[in-house]
């Protein structure tokens, strides 16, 4: 496939470059299916906008409030409220405060690899 036109149809390129992951924090439980991990975002930090092929995520503000992106709705997630990630659902987490912002995120699926995230922007 060299990108020319072949009856009529022209090649898509496609790249998939990888996202910001979510900031790298302690793994506080991992199975075959399963890992649960403790992030903090620093005022100002953000992820870039992703999915991910193979996970969910469900997130649990622990500390301080966070500006939380799916779809294309935005909304603030305060100290014990959490925010379900499905499957494939774009997402992007934000701090838009003066203190930081720590989360407990729980990651199931088939595969937990960091490479699974596709950027969105």
């Amino acid at each position: 496939m060299d990108g020319t036109d072949h009856a009529g149809f022209a090649e898509a390129r496609v790249a998939f470059a990888p996202a910001d992951p979510l900031p790298k924090g302690p793994v506080l439980a991992e199975g075959r299916r399963f890992r649960v991990r403790a992030l903090t975002l620093q005022p100002g930090q953000a992820t870039a906008l992703q999915s991910h092929l193979h996970r969910s995520e469900h997130w649990v503000v622990v500390e301080g409030t966070a500006e939380v992106t799916t779809g294309i709705r935005s909304r603030l997630v305060g100290e014990g409220e959490a925010v379900l990630i499905p499957l494939g659902q774009p997402h992007r987490i934000e701090n838009p405060g003066r203190l930081p912002v720590t989360l407990i995120a729980v990651e199931t699926g088939h595969y937990l690899g960091d490479d699974d995230a596709v950027r969105h922007d």
